[in-house]
């Protein structure tokens, strides 16, 4: 079942400044695509996690979320989504719809939801999938909606998707997932190396109905992808 995030009161507290800096951090590694940029730039990161971890919320860092999940870094939300429009004009990125493997806190999710038109997101264990609406209701995102289940499965009913972000690492591409690109589309996802020696982010463009592209990217490191729900 998919649930539109819809609207409440909005956030209290503010970090435009921490925003800024990280800004400046990610353009100082080569992050330089404007239209990514700004959606980092929009979206607060520090009400994606603990009250704790508030401190350390715009740091270039992985922080735990639960579950055994974490919600990544910066740079690695920004390059991954750098991948996937690169090429693209902003008004493809307005008409795009695109599909997200692991919800886990929302904050990539509402990132993507500041880039393109449409976005769906997945998330297998109920919990997280619960603290992620309470997390983005507040943003009022009417082009976000989240959907609880097996992200190996996709999500059939709204394929295909131009662009398929996956925000966990497994052995290989889940097929169906594959199948549900629109030809023309990409899927950005961490794979496990074959040795099981690390991980590295793979890019795969739907060439034609029967091809696809693969391109191995960088060295990431991500969350195992597991299947069924919990």
């Amino acid at each position: 079942m998919v649930e539109r995030v819809g609207p409440s009161p909005g956030l209290g507290l503010t970090s435009e400044r921490a925003r800024a800096r990280m800004l400046d951090a990610l353009r100082a590694q080569g992050v330089r695509d404007e239209v990514v940029l700004g959606a980092m730039l929009a979206v607060p990161r520090h009400a994606f996690i603990d009250s704790g971890l508030a401190s350390r919320a715009y740091e270039d860092v992985a922080l735990p979320i639960g579950q055994g999940q974490t919600i990544s870094k910066p740079s690695t939300v920004a390059r991954m989504l750098e991948n996937v429009v690169r090429g693209r004009s902003a008004a493809a990125l307005r008409e795009a719809r695109v599909l997200e493997i692991g919800t886990g806190c929302g904050y990539q999710a509402a990132v993507l939801a500041h880039v393109f038109g449409e976005v769906i997101s997945v998330e297998r264990v109920r919990s997280l999938h619960e603290a992620a609406r309470t997390h983005l209701r507040p943003l009022r995102l009417s082009n976000l909606r989240l959907a609880f289940g097996d992200g190996h499965q996709g999500m059939q009913a709204q394929s295909p998707y131009d662009s398929i972000v996956v925000a966990a690492a497994g052995e290989a591409i889940p097929e169906p997932l594959l199948l549900q690109m629109q030809v023309g589309g990409r899927l950005i996802a961490p794979v496990q190396n074959a040795d099981g020696a690390g991980q590295a982010l793979h890019q795969v463009d739907r060439t034609d109905t029967d091809h696809w592209a693969l391109t191995v990217l960088d060295a990431v490191r991500f969350v195992p992808l597991r299947r069924g729900t919990r």
